[in-house]
Parts: C-alpha cells; sequence; structure tokens
C-alpha cells in the first residue's frame, strides 16, 4: 500500500459513496487507475466492505456504552469470538494496559441494554467490566 492508496482509503472513510470519478479528480489519477487500486484493495482484503455513518441525534432512544473487559489468563481469543455473536456489540477493540477489550454497545432499551451486559459478565475468561453510557458526540 503506497500513499495514494492511503489517501483513497481516507477519502473512502469520509464518503464511500464517492464516486469514481470524483475520486480520480481529486487524486489527479484516471477514473480506471482508481477502479483498479479500489478492486485491488477489495481482493487484498484491505477494504472488506462499506458501511452507512448515521448521525447519533437520527436516532434519539437508542443507547451506546463503551465497556471496557479485563481477560482472564490467555483466554482473549475465546472472549471475542462469545463477543463476536452477540448482537448489541457494534465494535470490538483490544487494548493494553489494565483492560484487554473495549467493546461498544447498543440498545434500544435500557432493558435491552440490562440484559446485554449480564450476557457479557456471564461469558467464560471475563474477569471484569466497566461500563459507561456514552452522552453526547461531538465528532464523527
Amino acid at each position: 500500500m503506497d500513499d495514494t492508496d492511503r489517501q483513497l482509503l481516507a477519502l473512502l472513510r469520509d464518503d464511500a459513496r464517492m464516486s469514481t470519478t470524483a475520486l480520480a479528480r481529486t487524486l489527479r489519477l484516471s477514473r480506471a487507475t482508481v477502479q483498479n487500486r479500489i478492486d485491488r484493495l477489495r481482493q487484498g482484503g484491505v477494504i472488506v466492505g462499506f458501511t452507512v455513518r448515521v448521525r447519533p441525534d437520527a436516532e434519539p432512544h437508542r443507547i451506546r456504552a463503551l465497556t471496557t473487559i479485563a481477560v482472564e489468563g490467555n483466554r482473549i481469543d475465546k472472549v471475542l469470538q462469545a463477543l463476536r455473536g452477540e448482537p448489541n456489540v457494534q465494535t470490538l477493540h483490544t487494548t493494553n494496559g489494565r483492560w484487554d477489550i473495549i467493546a461498544e454497545l447498543r440498545a434500544d432499551t435500557l432493558e435491552n441494554f440490562d440484559r446485554t451486559l449480564d450476557r457479557i459478565r456471564l461469558i467464560d475468561g471475563i474477569g471484569a467490566t466497566e461500563t459507561s453510557i456514552l452522552l453526547s458526540t461531538y465528532k464523527l
């Protein structure tokens, strides 16, 4: 991956629906070159999909939280696998320091959120969790 690929990825992160023609104009490349780069990045597994970002206030009843998770021993792979199966887990990040995993959770109601936390706490290998509900978002 070179600097042009990184610039292309940055543009697609900002607007995945940007046309190939507009991308080519911005990068000062031919449309075919941009399309070939996108195809190569997809085939190489760098680009694994395209998504939609929704403004947080577009879903006013949506509860979002960050849960930090401490994993016992070297069970991180099994814990991650279990968390991937939880429908209310939006994203997962491994990290260093006191916590091993940070999970972004989303739920429609407090009751659903509570049940999600209960299921997560029962996952074998999780030693401790700490959850903070996200109140406001200032930058996406």
